[in-house]
């Protein structure tokens, strides 16, 4: 028998907060993480703005010396997934160690740490490049880390499907626990590529807005005068049950998991098929794996980066897996406030899906004060929203046509 998929607990690191409580007051009052970057000295780049994480202190979470030895987006997963195991209440044991499974990702990994390894050689010589550099560079870092943090000797991976990676390693976390091959997961993304290389390359892109003085008023999802994302950093992790091995020790049960989508659209390595219809298949897919028809969806996290191709793409794609029913569901972008944290979105705006439901509060689109007329559907604008949710979907989609969508429900036995 299929295993149902439940969550217990959750943890981020993000621009609006450093837990997950004062980061989903922040986005339901229509906060902005956007800000000029600190992280480095961006005066010779046209894009000096970001959204950042403010006042994280990684000595909180580990040792100064084991905090030296990892790049930032590591740092970052292991104290989001803190977060999540103390209010999940998972506990790795000798008996337990082989069926806890560690799915976190990363698009890109430890690009600072890559950056600052390269100008040592440059600068110095080779002798002179961390022994760390390549354990803090590595994508599955964050992963392997977490992993013997907590000593879950189950299956650990990272998955690399740009900004649908998030999305996708909860989805294929959840397909382990459906098949039996483990009990519980620890499962998200982090990601720290608001550096040097990471700002100039996507500006070069031209993903990426210009407006330096006006970052008060970006990025504008779905705003016909959208012009680019912020990028953002920070981690989301989410642990991960069987329904049964979750009842059987007495854990709180946040939501369910009910479906996961994902497709590809063969089409451009950055650009989304004009139509939308990867996108649109694989909320069609995550509708089907969950036994949900698009008449019971209240609420879309959007993907809503506010490029000019990503929101009618996305627009597009929604209407139809929908229908006529897209006109009546809340949708938002709420990288409007975070900015684009890239691989770690998706696995952020899984808990937006799930504080949705479990608030019935539908978190606002800011900034989007000119609608595309080709963006035509209730992106909740403005403020957040009070409303019937027991049915959340997240999309996630990335450079090289990933589509990942991911459908909670509210909790029901």
């Amino acid at each position: 028998m299929t295993q149902r998929v439940v969550i217990t607990g959750m943890g981020t690191l993000n621009p609006l907060g450093l837990d997950v409580q004062s980061s989903w007051e922040a986005l339901t009052r229509g906060a902005s993480g956007a800000g000029p970057i600190t992280l480095f000295d961006p005066s010779d780049l046209l894009v000096q703005i970001a959204c950042e994480v403010q006042g994280f202190e990684p000595e909180r979470f580990m040792d100064a010396r084991e905090a030296r030895r990892r790049d930032r987006f590591e740092q970052l997963a292991s104290a989001a997934a803190q977060e999540a195991l103390a209010q999940s209440g998972l506990t790795v044991t000798e008996g337990s160690r082989k069926r806890v499974g560690v799915v976190v990702s990363s698009a890109v990994g430890g690009l600072g740490s890559m950056e600052e390894g390269i100008l040592q050689i440059e600068q110095n010589g080779p002798r002179r490049v961390s022994p760390f550099t390549i354990p803090m560079f590595m994508p599955n870092g964050a992963s392997g880390m977490i992993a013997i943090d907590i000593g879950a000797q189950g299956p650990s991976f990272s998955l690399a499907s740009a900004c649908a990676s998030g999305a996708d390693s909860i989805g294929q976390a959840a397909l382990l626990i459906r098949s039996g091959v483990i009990d519980a997961a620890i499962a998200g993304a982090s990601e720290a590529t608001v550096t040097h290389v990471g700002v100039a390359c996507f500006d070069r892109l031209g993903a990426l807005t210009r407006r330096n003085d006006e970052y008060q008023t970006r990025p504008a999802p779905f705003d016909a005068q959208r012009d680019g994302f912020i990028m953002g950093e920070g981690a989301a992790i989410l642990v991960l049950e069987s329904l049964e091995h979750a009842e059987s020790r007495g854990a709180s049960i946040l939501g369910e998991l009910a479906g996961y989508g994902a497709t590809s659209d063969a089409y451009h390595v950055t650009a989304p098929s004009e139509s939308g219809e990867g996108g649109a298949a694989a909320i069609r897919i995550a509708l089907q794996d969950a036994g949900l028809n698009p008449e019971q969806v209240e609420y879309i996290n959007a993907h809503g980066t506010g490029t000019v191709l990503n929101d009618v793409a996305e627009t597009r794609a929604i209407k139809s897996a929908f229908g006529e029913r897209a006109y009546k569901t809340a949708i938002s972008s709420t990288k409007s406030m975070t900015g684009h944290m890239m691989g770690a979105t998706g696995a952020l705006e899984a808990i937006i899906c799930m504080k949705a439901i479990e608030t019935n509060t539908a978190p606002p689109t800011i900034n989007l004060v000119d609608p595309d007329p080709e963006c035509d559907l209730d992106y909740v604008p403005g403020s957040a929203r009070g409303m019937p949710i027991s049915v959340a979907l997240t999309n996630a989609f990335g450079f090289g046509g990933h589509n990942a969508v991911l459908a909670f429900k509210a909790f029901h036995r």
